[in-house]
């Protein structure tokens, strides 16, 4: 692998695109997994250990792990599918095909898919859906499940979002292993600070003046934020805060106490709906989303023209960025986790399409380019950094 690598997940399998450092060509590998829905994906900046996660109701739940850059990959599954009852239920065909049915997975039956992954402290955390947070201490050769979150008073009532009940982010402090982040499709935000030991309910908005409150089940209220987060990010570079962002069904917010409160930043943006929303690394005022037209309005770029929208502000003001990007007859998704940064200078900006594409910006998002086309549905995109 080159020292930067986009790591993309696709509705068939993973693939891995080298970023070139010296204005070579980038080079696409994959799609690696079997051809699993791959959710998303992480990877060990020391080690270049990588996971991909994903599965369905059909192929059931896992995460993958390659610990050799992508040239071979060991699956955990974690719950049985329909396909493992369909191959207990006919040893003639499966001897066909030459496939054996799957043992009794781990957590049986009770996850679809898993969602997100996040690795830090020496430990893996895995989102599933329905809504659970699973952790590993072995690199993802085996898992447990954190039962505080599904054991919080909330659970009973939470709802899902159109893909589901999906636990699709986990956030956590660099320097403070005991505190996570998490968000839920459409339950909202939850935080820890004992190490998922306990968990606390974090959608309230702030004491600013409420306007133009949306009719819809997701919308929030006067005193709390829509509970259907679609991502949250935070901001590697603050500095004696926990400075989080997140692009919600109805807006975007910004919160500089861990979420405890939640300040409305949409203003000057198109529209208040879209997917993903990524901070950078250094300057934790900068950050960027792709606005889309609306929930029921095609999830496309607003007047099919798409663009990438730059605060330098902490989201007080917004300024569009479209250089390189299709203007005109675009009608592509970008969904929650299609948006990454890396740590270069300047900060490389990266985003996935459900039309298979994938754009890059060599310059904090000024400028992009088409690096890669013609892949399957982009689900997800990280960025792996080597010394």
């Amino acid at each position: 692998m080159s020292s930067r690598t986009l790591l993309v997940g696709t509705t068939k399998g993973a693939f891995l695109l080298g970023v070139p450092d010296n204005g070579a060509a980038w080079a696409l590998r994959g799609p690696f997994c079997d051809g699993w829905t791959i959710n998303h994906m992480a990877g060990d900046p020391t080690t270049g250990t990588l996971w991909a996660a994903g599965g369905n109701d059909w192929l059931g739940a896992g995460v993958w792990t390659s610990q050799d850059e992508g040239a071979s990959w060991s699956l955990a599954k974690l719950s049985n599918g329909e396909f493992d009852d369909w191959l207990a239920n006919d040893p003639e065909m499966a001897r066909q095909f030459g496939i054996e049915a799957a043992p009794p997975a781990p957590f049986g039956k009770d996850l679809a898919a898993i969602w997100s992954l996040h690795h830090a402290h020496g430990r893996l955390y895995a989102g599933a859906k329905p809504a659970t947070l699973l952790v590993s201490t072995d690199n993802g050769a085996s898992w447990e499940k954190l039962p505080a979150l599904t054991d919080h008073p909330s659970a009973a009532d939470w709802q899902p979002g159109a893909a589901g009940l999906t636990l699709h982010t986990i956030v956590t402090d660099p320097g403070d292993p005991a505190k996570l982040w998490l968000a839920i499709s459409a339950a909202g935000v939850f935080a820890s600070e004992d190490g998922g030991a306990s968990w606390e309910r974090r959608n309230r908005r702030d004491n600013a003046p409420c306007d133009g409150l949306h009719a819809h089940p997701a919308a929030g209220t006067a005193d709390e934020t829509g509970h259907c987060v679609h991502n949250m990010v935070r901001a590697r570079g603050a500095s004696g805060t926990d400075l989080l962002y997140q692009q919600n069904h109805h807006g975007v917010y910004r919160s500089e106490d861990g979420g405890r409160s939640w300040h409305d930043i949409t203003a000057g943006l198109p529209s208040t709906f879209g997917f993903p929303i990524a901070v950078h690394p250094e300057d934790s005022r900068t950050l960027w989303t792709l606005p889309l037209n609306g929930d029921s309005c095609g999830r496309y770029p607003p007047e099919a023209s798409a663009a990438v929208w730059k605060s330098r502000d902490g989201g007080e003001t917004w300024a569009r960025k479209q250089d390189g990007l299709p203007t005109e007859n675009c009608f592509f998704t970008v969904l929650r986790q299609a948006m990454a940064t890396d740590t270069a200078a300047p900060a490389g900006v990266y985003f996935g399409t459900n039309s298979g594409s994938v754009f890059a910006s060599r310059d904090e998002g000024e400028s992009w380019s088409e690096v890669a086309r013609h892949l399957p549905t982009v689900l997800s995109v990280e960025v792996l950094e080597r010394a």
